[in-house]
């Protein structure tokens, strides 16, 4: 087993274990599937305060499953979410409380955290309503509760609008801050806010990212990407299994572990850096992947 060391890179050591490392599945979706409901901007994060075994029983799961990184409950935690919630949230204590969830849960395990860093408005939003220096400062803030309370690196996903991955690179390259960006497009492979997805891709290149990847796409979407030449970056996906159109409510699995180990057979022919799973999913999604992995899967 390998150990986690706060200066390695996780996915050196992808290469080094010689397979893609495991992300896990869904946090929201699991959420409302055992009865809880959204919480207006905070989405299902409120959780983390209200009733944190949940959440812990799910990363748990994940790790169970064979995650090698587990993501913190975080994705509506930001500054723009509790700027917009109803009551008063202090947001030291929500991410310290947040992330040290996801701490508990991997115990001393060798399991990287990866902190969860959205949109800061809904991920689907084309036309966004706030200002450019609220939107660095939501980011920013963000970023640094994230890592300063014990995350190993940042997963900035479903990113759809460029001036925002353009913040969050120039902020995490400048301070040293590992990341991901992952991409959130439409079907044409373009962002929200109209930019293709190789222009994009070339931008955060020069700012030394960990890995690029895609969530939260369909799989019809993702393989028109999967298409391109090559792929001389670390890389990886976790896409949509949902059912359905994209919506934060009531989330349902369209794709079964099985369909969706399928799809990852054909992924792993471009040796991925990390895979995993998003809307929908379950630890179940995850175990098949491991089992690929592993050379167990009977399908």
């Amino acid at each position: 087993m390998f150990k986690i060391k706060s200066e390695i890179n996780p996915f050196a050591l992808a290469k080094r274990i010689n397979r893609p490392l495991i992300l896990d599945g869904a946090m929201g979706s699991m959420l409302q599937q055992i009865g809880n409901k959204p919480e207006g901007s905070m989405w299902m994060s409120m959780i983390n305060l209200t009733h944190p075994e949940q959440v812990l029983r799910i990363h748990e799961q994940y790790i169970l499953a064979g995650a090698d990184i587990i993501t913190t409950n975080t994705f509506r935690t930001n500054p723009a979410a509790i700027d917009n919630y109803k009551k008063k949230i202090d947001i030291n204590k929500l991410i310290k409380q947040s992330v040290g969830i996801a701490i508990d849960a991997a115990k001393d395990l060798p399991v990287f955290i990866a902190g969860s860093n959205a949109p800061a408005e809904d991920c689907y939003q084309v036309q966004r309503k706030i200002s450019k220096k609220a939107l660095e400062l939501n980011h920013k803030e963000h970023i640094e509760l994230l890592i300063d309370n014990g995350c190993h690196f940042i997963l900035n996903e479903t990113q759809s609008h460029f001036d925002e991955i353009k913040l969050i690179c120039n902020y995490c390259s400048k301070n040293k801050i590992p990341y991901i960006i992952s991409l959130f497009t439409n079907e044409n492979l373009k962002l929200l806010s109209g930019e293709r997805i190789e222009y994009v891709i070339n931008f955060i290149l020069d700012y030394s990212p960990l890995a690029i990847s895609l969530n939260c796409i369909r799989q019809e979407t993702f393989f028109k990407f999967f298409n391109r030449p090559n792929f001389d970056f670390n890389w990886g996906t976790y896409l949509n299994c949902g059912s359905g159109e994209f919506t934060d409510e009531d989330i349902t699995c369209g794709v079964s572990p099985v369909e969706y180990n399928n799809l990852i057979k054909k992924i792993l022919v471009k040796s991925p850096s990390f895979i995993g799973a998003c809307c929908g999913s379950s630890p179940e999604h995850i175990k098949q992947i491991k089992m690929l992995l592993d050379g167990n899967s009977k399908n």
